[in-house]
């Protein structure tokens, strides 16, 4: 620690990201990766922006890349928010809307960059208990609070809420900002996007990382009523006016445009977690229903934390995490259908030793 840090970073935990080992032919099934590359549009686009326009600065309200996500989701540029990454526009938000003097709510059991932001910007936190299946009862969140926020489908469980629960949600709490976060949506959901218009203290958050395979461009968005997006458009303009660059807005408005491919990669996700949900039963597994790329899993019989560290001297590797209720399962991404076969083929080997 430094005698020279402001107060605050004493206090501070902060989030830890998944492993990034630098380690040739390795299975990485940790950090929930698209196991596709971009779509052959976008890296066109990226070598078609990478010239002597580089020297200037780029657009700071990224106007084509709003327009490309409005029309898309069939809202008004109004109503959308860009940053760099789902992660940046997350802080903005929990700096712009979160900040109250009731507390605010989210999962006990969910995405864990929420408790850290909540240190960032001083907000009180009240951690709302997952069900015994590990669901979110969104009955559990009638209560008095300065804003809602919870992923769907949730991370790292994968259960994902119907809209109907989420519009009972809204219809019963309207002093407070609501805020999904739904970065695996288009794994199996329909987006709350669709609500934005009826609900204007309703705020989408989704990324270009996961779906659209943009992990190190960086880009994510709120779609949400202008009100709030002007909240989040001058928390921006205070912290950094050029979030997102050349290359990022260029190669995101790239990916949404090729709709072929963004389906194409999704529906072969789906299937393959379809059918390693199913290997993984038969092999003693307890796999959660799961929207997302990939499969929240425990073993019957065997400890979670030694199957990932056999799992890893096969070259393969898994997310554990230490939480006392989520201790006994493994996260397990979506790779190719060959990795998730060779995962299959050491869990095999492992189990019967």
């Amino acid at each position: 620690m430094s005698r020279f840090w402001s107060d605050i970073v004493h206090t501070l935990t902060p989030y830890v990201p998944g492993e990034q080992p630098k380690v040739s032919n390795l299975i990485k099934l940790n950090t929930n990766e698209n196991p596709f590359g971009p779509s052959p549009k976008v890296l066109d686009a990226l070598k078609a922006e990478t010239n002597d326009v580089l020297r200037l600065y780029p657009d700071p309200n990224a106007s084509e890349l709003k327009s490309a996500i409005a029309q898309y989701y069939k809202v008004d540029e109004a109503n959308v928010f860009v940053g760099n990454g789902s992660d940046e526009v997350l802080a903005h938000t929990f700096a712009g809307l979160l900040k109250q003097d009731k507390p605010l709510l989210f999962p006990d059991i969910s995405y864990s960059f929420y408790p850290v932001y909540c240190g960032l910007y001083e907000i009180t936190p009240e951690t709302i208990p997952l069900n015994d299946k590990l669901e979110i009862n969104l009955d559990d969140y009638h209560t008095k609070n300065g804003g809602i926020i919870f992923p769907n489908p949730n991370a790292p469980t994968g259960q994902l809420l119907s809209l109907t629960k989420i519009t009972k949600l809204l219809e019963r709490n309207t002093d407070s900002v609501v805020v999904i976060d739904e970065a695996y949506i288009d794994f199996g959901g329909a987006s709350a996007i669709s609500l934005v218009k009826q609900f204007p203290n309703l705020l989408v958050i989704q990324t270009f990382s996961k779906s659209r395979s943009l992990a190190g461009l960086r880009v994510g968005f709120a779609v949400g009523d202008p009100a709030l997006i002007d909240g989040l458009e001058r928390i921006k303009n205070s912290f950094n006016s050029y979030p997102l660059d050349q290359l990022a807005i260029h190669g995101a408005v790239a990916a949404i445009e090729d709709q072929a491919y963004f389906e194409q990669c999704c529906h072969t996700i789906i299937a393959t977690r379809n059918k390693l949900s199913q290997q993984l039963t038969e092999l003693g597994f307890e796999v959660l229903p799961s929207a997302t790329n990939f499969v929240f899993a425990k073993h019957t019989v065997e400890n979670a934390e030694e199957i990932a560290l056999k799992l890893r001297e096969n070259s393969i590797i898994v997310r554990h995490f230490k939480q006392v209720r989520i201790k006994d399962f493994l996260r397990i991404t979506i790779g190719t259908e060959d990795e998730c076969q060779a995962l299959v083929d050491a869990l095999q080997q492992i189990l019967t030793r």
